[in-house]
């Protein structure tokens, strides 16, 4: 097999562009759905009338985590175009799921579904354009990725609270339909990866199901349990405690056999043996965390504490999600030019924790442009990060293991937005049950104690009378200062894990085998596949 192909200076042709705006859409389209759920949330709540708000995020999250080591590894072995085209599907046959959601119940399963599309569509593009173009030409490209979240990110949250606003929350998921057949369409006519040949039983036959079986199995029950805690059940409760520990041990069960008896581990240990690829995947499943609590929890900050509409808290987060493409965009072209990383990632981390650190000064009056501008230094410091962060990972491994990297690159950036997520959903509940003044329980209805009232009183918060409102709205600005000062506390820990980063030098070439469709490289993937292919293929 060929180790890799020095193209990396070649020019790029009209596929080539065509190909890349097919991944910067379905990049884009999957990050505004999540994005614009997070000023949904309350009208989404209101009108299925239910309680558990956390499991529309968390769904989505968690299918879309546990299944990206799944997408790699099919990637590997049935082609880059059909996993890409079949996560397409999930994301758009969710969508319209979710919109025709009568119950709650519906409404998680579809997003369960989404969530499964959009973790294949976060993988394979990433997976695709490192067959596109080399390690070194590659943080231009990235500063593109980061700019399109930044767009996604940015006008999400708008999308979604004026569609819930102004008509209604469904047709954010029915818009996902036509905007995955588009991709789907430029997929189809321009990606010319190769694909691999044999019969699909012999291809499906290199995956490693007992390590997917595993991994699944534990990073749901994890996230189950988490969601649980401190909202449905206890904490301290067997419920949670049993779904943490199972799924800690699922995860725990997939290391060892991984590295120790699987003959083909989708994640082999060399992927995390050096320091810098370790520094690389700590740092992007910190940076998620963050950034994706913030996203949820920012708006809750702008419609309790200041009384913005789902649209305005959207407007207000322009700050945070615009920031990340000007991060993204400065940060890929400084290593694309100076061929370096680890300054940009040092002080990448001191803008997050600074930021962070602003954050948590807030209460409920600070002026919104000062809380934006807060969110500028926070925004530029993320986007930075995203990317950023791989060059370490990618820089420390051949070109061979490119697609198994960023599969588990891609899967702790999704993973670890569940625990933020949880964790900052149960500060926030568990302080306003204590915190909340006792007579607004007989002021609102709807909601009791020990339900999930951090969304269910937010849209009363107007009507009700002084000094009852100013109180609420102090108690929910000190819960949110909680969460921002815990969020310090794992931005610290960013900052250490990228200290001990050293300077390798990026690849100017790419990996053959998903580069070149010749006659050799069909010869070479029909034997490693085995005899039972079939030679047309």
């Amino acid at each position: 097999m060929h180790a890799g192909s020095n193209d990396g200076s070649s020019r790029k042709g009209p596929n080539f562009w065509l190909v890349l705006l097919a991944l910067l859409l379905a990049l884009f389209f999957a990050v505004l759905e999540s994005y614009a759920v997070s000023t949904m949330l309350p009208t989404i709540v209101a009108d299925l009338h239910v309680s558990q708000f956390l499991w529309v995020a968390s769904a989505y999250a968690i299918a879309g985590a546990a299944l990206l080591p799944l997408s790699g590894a099919l990637a590997e072995v049935i082609g880059r175009k059909p996993v890409l085209l079949g996560s397409l599907f999930l994301f758009a046959l969710g969508g319209a799921l979710a919109g025709a959601a009568q119950s709650m119940s519906m409404l998680i399963g579809a997003r369960t579904l989404q969530g499964a599309g959009a973790g294949g569509i976060y993988a394979l593009t990433q997976i695709v354009l490192s067959d596109l173009v080399t390690l070194e030409e590659r943080g231009a490209y990235n500063g593109l990725f980061g700019l399109t979240w930044s767009i996604g990110g940015g006008i999400g949250p708008v999308v979604g609270g004026g569609l819930s606003h102004h008509t209604t929350w469904r047709w954010l998921f029915y818009l996902n339909v036509p905007a995955a057949g588009l991709v789907a369409v430029l997929v189809i006519l321009c990606l010319r990866v190769p694909t691999p040949a044999g019969h699909w039983r012999a291809k499906l036959a290199q995956v490693d199901w007992l390590g997917n079986i595993l991994v699944m199995g534990g990073t749901t029950s994890c996230a189950i349990g988490l969601t649980w805690g401190g909202l449905i059940h206890p904490w301290k409760s067997a419920p949670v405690l049993v779904s943490i520990c199972a799924g800690c041990l699922g995860i725990v069960a997939f290391a060892i056999y991984e590295w120790n008896f699987c003959a083909s581990p989708m994640v082999p240990r060399s992927l995390i043996s050096n320091r810098n690829s370790a520094s690389g995947y700590l740092q992007i499943a910190i940076s998620g965390l963050i950034l994706v609590t913030v996203i949820y929890y920012l708006p809750v900050y702008y419609e309790a504490c200041r009384g913005s509409s789902p649209t305005g808290s959207g407007i207000e987060l322009f700050g945070l999600c615009w920031a990340q493409g000007l991060g993204a965009i400065s940060a890929g072209i400084s290593v694309r030019v100076l061929k370096r990383y680890r300054v940009q990632l040092w002080l990448a981390w001191c803008l997050v924790v600074i930021g962070l650190g602003l954050l948590s000064s807030m209460d409920e009056s600070t002026h919104r442009a000062t809380s934006i501008g807060y969110q500028v230094i926070l925004g530029t410091g993320i986007g930075a990060i995203f990317a950023t962060a791989y060059f370490p990972v990618l820089a420390a491994l051949p070109v061979t293991s490119t697609a198994p990297a960023l599969s588990l690159f891609v899967f702790l950036r999704c993973l670890t937005p569940i625990w933020g997520v949880t964790f900052a959903g149960a500060i926030l509940q568990n302080y306003l049950q204590d915190h909340l003044p006792p007579d607004l329980f007989d002021q609102t209805t709807g909601f009791g104690p020990g339900v999930s009232i951090a969304y269910a009183v937010i849209p009363q918060i107007a009507q009700l009378p002084e000094p009852t409102r100013s109180e609420v709205r102090k108690a929910f600005a000190s819960s949110l200062n909680i969460v921002w000062r815990v969020l310090i506390g794992v931005a610290g820990l960013g900052l250490l894990s990228s200290l001990p980063l050293s300077n390798l030098p990026l690849h100017t070439e790419k990996d053959a085998k998903w580069t070149e469709k010749d006659a050799k490289w069909t010869r070479e993937a029909s034997t490693e596949l085995g005899p039972n292919i079939d030679s047309k293929a």
